[in-house]
């Protein structure tokens, strides 16, 4: 496959360079959704005409630079031009398939295009196709209804995580070097482990979530996954920036997220968190010691680490909960729809039902005091440092149970820090440190960086490229059967 070894960005200067063609590359890659992808359980739609008419679009905006020199200015002003990026399955591109994973959905069209998937057509971008999600992005697993699970390459028994599931294994398997994702509880981090890359979720406001969609609870947002940091930095500086009537903007940062990769951050202090958050759980010897290496590679770059406590406990992490479930009961559902959920949403509709105005003010008020909390707890360092899962890669059975609660329970007990970040609404990142074979299969695990502030994507981003200089991770992963 063409662009299987490249990155996005290595990718955009091949194209601008003609070492490519960029519609070749998106036969390639149409090819390798259907073939890979599908092995994997990448994609919830591939979308071959669509992508053909935008490699056309792309083939003549390359000659038309190439024809008055002004490639340069095309690859500043679009760094992706031309290069795959497919859009989660949650998010809406006018005129194609919009099943968010749910059999009540199955068939439906959407009629607009959401404002980050119009950012990424702007920018040239092929999306390829929409990437598995589960039911409506609830779980942290990707079993939707309406398709193939996603499978993480380095073991096709296992889950690529949820709920921007597909969008990792269709990078982690070299798909395409770069894809969209959401996070509302870890949704980009969780996969982004399980399949070996680097997933970013942004603080809260630097992504808007408009013009058709509110930011509602104020948990989640859209982020990115890919193979690099670099690629990961230039995906946020297209998706990134505020629209009129956010209701919590953030203004872009002066200095591109790109261009913040290459400036090495100061001696840092950052906190190693250990202790789980959102459930009381084991953890694998194997994730911790992906954060002994973190630690060990911190001290070379003159880093400086210290133990610190859980700043809250997990019983009161539990004042998340009535938001993840008022949420869930929000999404509008005819009442024949109710009839075609899976069983996590229908329990969490019926929790979130269950609560009162009170109950939800409560919940909110909860939540922010817990994040006040953490921030105070957190002020002394610049970064938190934790494993960004509490094992390997999970098989499916251990996560989809067959009762809401119990299914619920096994998901925060799997990530039991990913969420905290969403909770505070400061960025965090996975990035795929460590790999370690465990009965017999090599696995990745990942590290997280959490922001101790708002706004600190730009940090994360230049720390999680210093450890990727000092310690590379395999780029690429052939879907194995184990």
């Amino acid at each position: 496959m063409t662009n299987a070894p490249l990155g996005a960005l290595e990718t955009s200067a091949a194209l601008r360079r003609g070492e490519i063609d960029v519609r070749e590359l998106a036969a390639d890659s149409l090819d390798a959704a259907r073939g890979v992808g599908a092995e994997v359980g990448a994609f919830a739609h591939v979308l071959e005409e669509l992508t053909r008419e935008q490699a056309r679009i792309a083939a003549e905006g390359i000659e038309d630079a190439r024809r008055d020199g002004t490639l340069d200015e095309l690859g500043q002003r679009s760094p992706l031009w031309g290069v795959p990026m497919p859009i989660k399955d949650l998010t809406q591109v006018a005129g194609q398939p919009f099943e968010a994973g749910s059999m009540a959905l199955r068939g439906n069209i959407a009629t607009v295009t959401d404002g980050v998937a119009q950012r990424l057509l702007d920018a040239g971008t092929l999306t390829i196709g929409k990437t598995s999600t589960p039911e409506f992005g609830m779980p942290c697993y990707t079993e939707p209804a309406t398709g193939a699970p996603a499978r993480t390459p380095w073991d096709l028994r296992r889950t690529a995580g949820g709920s921007s599931g597909g969008a990792a294994a269709a990078v982690a398997s070299g798909v395409v070097p770069i894809a969209h994702g959401s996070d509302g509880g870890g949704s980009v981090r969780i996969p982004a482990a399980c399949c070996g890359i680097v997933g970013i979720k942004p603080s809260r406001g630097v992504v808007s979530p408009g013009p058709y969609s509110t930011e509602g609870m104020g948990l989640a947002t859209d982020g990115v996954l890919s193979r690099s940091v670099r690629d990961a930095a230039v995906g946020l500086d297209l998706i990134a920036g505020p629209r009129d009537g956010d209701f919590m903007p953030r203004p872009r940062p002066p200095m591109s997220y790109l261009d913040s990769v290459g400036r090495a951050p100061g001696p840092l202090r950052i906190g190693v968190l250990l202790e789980p958050l959102a459930a009381v759980t084991d953890v694998h010897p194997a994730a911790l010691r992906g954060v002994e290496r973190a630690i060990e590679l911190l001290h070379g770059l003159g880093h400086v680490t210290t133990p610190i406590p859980a700043p809250f406990t997990p019983q009161e992490w539990a004042a998340f909960m009535p938001l993840w479930s008022v949420g869930a009961a929000s999404i509008p559902l005819e009442a024949q729809q109710e009839g075609e959920l899976l069983e996590l949403t229908r329990w969490l509709r019926e929790q979130g039902q269950g609560y009162s105005g009170v109950d939800l003010a409560q919940a909110l008020s909860g939540v922010q005091a817990i994040a006040r909390r953490t921030g105070e707890a957190f002020s002394a360092y610049d970064v938190v440092l934790t494993p960004t899962l509490s094992g390997p890669p999970a098989f499916p059975g251990e996560l989809q149970l067959p009762g809401g609660a119990d299914d619920f329970d096994a998901q925060c007990a799997f990530t039991p820090w990913t969420s905290s970040w969403n909770m505070i609404g400061n960025a965090a990142m996975s990035v795929p440190l460590h790999r370690e074979e465990i009965d017999g299969t090599e696995l990745p695990f990942g590290i997280q960086l959490g922001g101790t502030r708002p706004g600190e994507e730009a940090l994360l981003l230049a720390l999680a490229a210093q450890l990727e200089e000092l310690d590379p991770w395999p780029l690429v992963r052939e879907p194995s059967a184990a």
